[in-house]
């Protein structure tokens, strides 16, 4: 995304660290503090958020080489109203606010890094909201396996129906029309 030297590359990098987390284990927990962006290596990460009466609904998925966080909850420094949740065992490298201030700071390019991840992360949150109103399900299935391969082998159905905006036997139903 940007150009960086060796010497900032080993700079930065000794700011952060690497995480691994076991299936199941959640990063973070809605109602904190956010202090931490994390770059996935290995792994798949779900985001989810519980409505009025308590339903579960995923928001959004994160595989290899994206970054992830409640980034609102990151930058205003709000309580998140977001958990992730490792689906498989994931590593990352966690780049905390302080290591992300400094690199700000102090990279040539740091601030310009951090606009592409946050323009990144705006255009894609932009279209899945136009793509749930815009799109039918048909569609958003198809778009789905085009954004994040091989997924049904690694994420269950009930999450990929939730995050489709649909009930999991709508998702079996279309999974057997493309199948056909």
């Amino acid at each position: 995304m940007i150009s960086l030297s060796e010497q900032e590359a080993l700079a930065f990098m000794s700011r952060c660290y690497r995480r691994q987390f076991k299936r199941k284990a959640v990063l973070s927990e809605d109602e904190k503090i956010i202090d931490e962006v994390y770059f996935i290596e290995k792994g798949i990460i779900r985001v989810k958020i519980n409505d009025l009466s308590g339903a579960e609904h995923t928001v959004h998925f994160a595989i290899e080489n994206q970054f992830i966080a409640d980034y609102r909850a990151f930058i205003t420094r709000e309580k998140s109203s977001y958990e992730l949740e490792a689906i498989e065992d994931t590593e990352v490298i966690v780049l905390p606010k302080a290591g992300i201030e400094w690199g700000y700071q102090s990279l040539k390019e740091g601030e310009k890094l951090g606009r592409l991840i946050a323009e990144y992360y705006f255009t894609y949150l932009d279209r899945r909201i136009e793509h749930l109103y815009t799109l039918s399900p048909l569609q958003r299935y198809d778009l789905m396996n085009q954004i994040f391969p091989n997924i049904h082998n690694r994420v269950p159905q009930h999450m990929i129906a939730s995050y489709l905006g649909i009930t999991p036997i709508h998702l079996s139903r279309i999974k057997k029309n493309r199948l056909s």
